[in-house]
């Protein structure tokens, strides 16, 4: 494979675009494994793959949008666009989950024996390991792409993976116990837990909308490279920085900061370090824009601000 359609491949776009091919493959698995076995706890796994495919399609049209440069309408990008897809699916897997309790729910008062386990629990395995291993490389793909909404659809991925695994041992449980009501309890439990995935998301979507700062790691590299700017003559700080702030906005990450340096000192000449560091928090922290704010070292814009820490 080349370079090209690797990088192709496993970009959000891409990646998303085989969540949808596995989506249709695994929905298709799914409902012929609950057809054959008429069993609850396989109906509530292919409804969740309805769920991955619908998630699927939105992540791939926000990030799409996520995608597109700034504009006179959005200056600052279109970065967060991503963040509603984590939200949207969030909805969705709970969605799910109340359906499968639903559905489960009439089943323990009228349960139905199980049909050619065999078949049902073959091709669920089947579509739990195409799901993990998709899983496994979007995972990867987010981190290096730094995107929630491929994080969200990988997340949602492994959920459907411990579905489908309760779904099995559930079936197994009842074909060797003979105890049929087994079935839609396990349905029951699985919906439980994908309910919490599901508020996670929704969690993690609405703190991305309202301008979280960045990871706790990130902020250490920024105050590192900027450690490395703070020269000191004698006790006398000659450039020191304060009024740090961070903000996350889907795949960028954005920090806001005044630098101190001697009054002095030339316009060029302050432009210049400002810029080298800018450069250096750029390349210590990918996807970081920085906007510095030029101050001489005896001039603070706040008093007594706690923000002042470095």
């Amino acid at each position: 494979m080349s370079p090209q359609l690797r990088h192709r491949l496993l970009s959000p776009q891409g990646m998303l675009w085989v969540s949808v091919g596995v989506a249709l493959i695994t929905i298709t698995l799914k409902t012929l494994a609950w057809y054959i076995t008429d069993s609850v706890g396989l109906l509530s796994d292919a409804m969740e793959s309805l769920v991955n495919l619908a998630s699927a399609i939105f992540g791939l049209m926000m990030v799409t949008i996520a995608a597109r440069p700034a504009d006179e309408d959005h200056p600052y990008g279109h970065h967060k666009a991503e963040y509603f897809s984590s939200g949207f699916e969030g909805v969705l897997i709970i969605a799910a989950a109340l359906g499968i309790i639903w559905a489960a729910g009439h089943r323990i008062f009228d349960p139905r024996p199980i049909e050619q386990v065999g078949w049902g629990l073959a091709l669920s395995v089947a579509s739990s390991a195409l799901n993990g291993l998709l899983a496994w490389v979007m995972f990867g793909a987010a981190r290096e792409h730094r995107s929630i909404a491929l994080e969200a659809d990988a997340k949602h991925l492994v959920t459907d993976v411990w579905t489908s695994a309760g779904v099995v041992i559930g079936i197994a449980m009842v074909h060797f116990t003979g105890w049929l009501w087994l079935d839609a309890v396990v349905a029951i439990g699985v919906a439980i837990n994908i309910l919490k995935e599901g508020f996670h998301l929704m969690w993690r979507s609405s703190q991305g909308l309202m301008d979280e700062a960045v990871e706790p790691e990130v902020l250490a590299e920024i105050e590192k490279t900027l450690a490395g700017f703070a020269h000191m003559r004698g006790d006398a700080p000659i450039i020191r920085f304060d009024h740090l702030n961070t903000r996350k906005a889907g795949q960028r990450r954005f920090v806001d900061l005044h630098m101190h340096m001697p009054a002095g000192w030339t316009l060029g000449r302050a432009a210049a370090v400002r810029t080298s560091v800018e450069q250096a928090l750029m390349s210590a922290v990918p996807g970081l824009r920085a906007t510095i704010q030029l101050l001489p070292t005896d001039v603070e814009a706040h008093f007594d601000d706690a923000r002042d820490l470095i």
